[in-house]
């Protein structure tokens, strides 16, 4: 009975999950297997991988077949690289000691690969957060530019009306201003029109009264003097007799 190390599928549609196990190469992908060894979830990144080390370790050296998908998850987690070095020891190129150094360095370095890419993700995941961001912004502001250009008429267009209006009732307005001065105007020359008759009409009235005065006064001077000469002639006469 051939032994193959391969992968039977779990999970909803969509939304794979893998379990890694021992089984018969005759069995259905799906059906009975012999032994239980990871899980493999690929729908994570990076990918989740659980497995038992040391038991698939025996299963690879014993010389269980491997399917492609296996055999990438096993050298993914050092198991291949493991079988190797112990492979080395068999044959003497290699002690046991130095398997360990070197299987720890790989390890080592495996790690900081796999940090690395997850710092990345991280990395990747933020500056795509900060470019929507920026894009969104970018978008509300051409957005703000676009409403505002097309306010921009309506108000020219308001200001149009208003001035047409404002014209229409400065012309309103002056009209009516005229007529009033046009009423006032007659109104005042009428009162100058009547206040300079009487006023020609008093002086008229004056000026005789004037005259009469004159007259009056003129005959009464003569009188006195009619009477003022006989006298004086008298007063002369008796002179010349004395």
């Amino acid at each position: 009975m051939a032994t193959r190390i391969r992968l039977q599928r779990h999970g909803k549609k969509g939304k794979p999950f893998f379990h890694l196990v021992a089984a018969d190469s005759r069995a259905k992908r799906d059906g009975k297997f012999i032994e239980k060894l990871g899980t493999y979830n690929p729908t994570a990144n990076p990918a989740v991988i659980n497995i038992d080390f040391d038991a698939t370790l025996a299963w690879v050296q014993t010389g269980a077949e491997m399917s492609e998908t296996a055999r990438a998850i096993l050298s993914y987690k050092g198991v291949l690289y493991k079988n190797h070095l112990l492979n080395g020891v068999k044959k003497g190129a290699l002690t046991a000691e130095q398997v360990e150094e070197r299987f720890n360095q790989w390890l080592a370095d495996k790690e900081a690969k796999i940090e690395g890419k997850i710092t990345g993700l991280v990395k990747g995941a933020e500056k795509a957060k900060a470019d929507r961001m920026a894009a969104e912004v970018a978008a509300n502001a051409a957005k703000a530019a676009e409403v505002q250009a097309k306010n921009t008429p309506e108000v020219e267009e308001v200001v149009a009306e208003e001035a047409p209006a404002t014209e229409e009732v400065a012309a309103e307005e002056a009209p009516a201003t005229e007529e009033v001065a046009a009423e006032e105007a007659p109104a005042t020359e009428e009162v100058v029109a009547e206040e300079a008759p009487a006023t020609e009409e008093v002086v008229a009235e004056e000026a005789p009264a004037t005259e009469e005065v004159a007259a009056e006064e003129a005959p009464a001077t003569e009188e006195v003097a009619a009477e003022e000469a006989p006298a004086a002639e008298e007063a002369s006469e008796e002179a010349a007799a004395e």
